[in-house]
């Protein structure tokens, strides 16, 4: 396990990663990598039982990027845990007969599901986690999703099934940015809070700030102890969280760095470690 002292540093060398095989790739989905990357960071680094050599085995933990164009993002965390490489991810992202496209790909090692068509990865979830019930089994399952997202249908017919089964072997993350390709996403369910809207299909519900390493990591050990009901962690993060030129800005969903902006994100970047490590 790694420690927060560690994760705080490793976050910023992973955003980096990220922005460098977007910058190679000629795009990618930044804005939406920035606020989810701590999250994926903290789970694979501390709480998701799967390692290169155990991605076949049938007791390893499953996770879904429900959230698929947040690929880049996953990238940088799949060559950091070992399964791919991240020179050879630079040099072929996006290319021509490359297995690196924008979604997840899982020809790739360490990829459980193809996803990217939105609402798909909470139902399948819930097939994993009821799956390791039936055979006896004691993986745990993990979905992360975008708040933009939450508008598909499936998804909530996903949360309620997850609810009837009690598959409190099953935890969702959301990330929840306030923001998507057309604006916010508050203002398509701000009739109710996500907070009630997830306790109401019958889960547990925890609600932290999604860019904090103690939050996050404390979140998914409340959620593995968790009996009787899955878990909903709702990440309330900041898109493009890291650099203020992309911070809160939906114009940063899906925008390909300028050179002079890559550089001042690089920069803001190489700040927020040096700031981390000094305490």
């Amino acid at each position: 396990m790694a420690t927060v002292s560690e994760l705080k540093a490793l976050r910023w060398d992973l955003r980096q990663r990220c922005v460098d095989i977007i910058m190679a790739g000629g795009g990618g989905h930044i804005g939406g990598d920035m606020s989810v990357i701590d999250a994926l960071m903290v789970l694979y680094k501390n709480h998701l039982n799967i390692t290169p050599e155990t991605q076949n085995d049938p007791n390893r933990d499953r996770f879904v990027l429900s959230k698929g164009h947040a690929m880049e993002a996953y990238y940088a965390i799949l060559c950091e845990q070992g399964f791919l490489d991240f020179d050879d991810v630079k040099a072929r992202f996006s290319k021509f007969d490359s297995p690196y496209i924008g979604h997840p790909n899982n020809k790739l090692p360490g990829i459980e599901m193809n996803s990217g068509s939105l609402g798909h990865g909470l139902p399948v979830a819930v097939g994993m986690a009821l799956a390791a019930r039936m055979d006896g089994r004691s993986y745990r399952t993990y979905v992360a999703m975008g708040d933009g997202e939450l508008a598909e249908g499936s998804v909530w017919e996903g949360a309620m099934a997850g609810s009837n089964f009690g598959l409190d072997n099953l935890c969702a993350l959301i990330d929840r940015n306030r923001l998507q390709i057309s604006g916010s996403t508050e203002s398509v369910m701000k009739q109710d809070s996500q907070e009630e809207r997830w306790a109401s299909f019958g889960w547990n519900v925890l609600s932290i700030p999604g860019n904090d390493i103690e939050a996050i990591d404390a979140a998914l050990t409340l959620a593995s102890e968790t009996k009787g009901k899955p878990t909903a962690i709702i990440l309330n993060t900041t898109k493009g969280f890291g650099s203020p030129l992309m911070e809160n800005k939906a114009s940063w969903h899906h925008h390909l760095p300028t050179q002079e902006e890559y550089e001042q994100i690089s920069a803001d970047f190489a700040a927020h470690k040096e700031a981390d490590i000094r305490g």
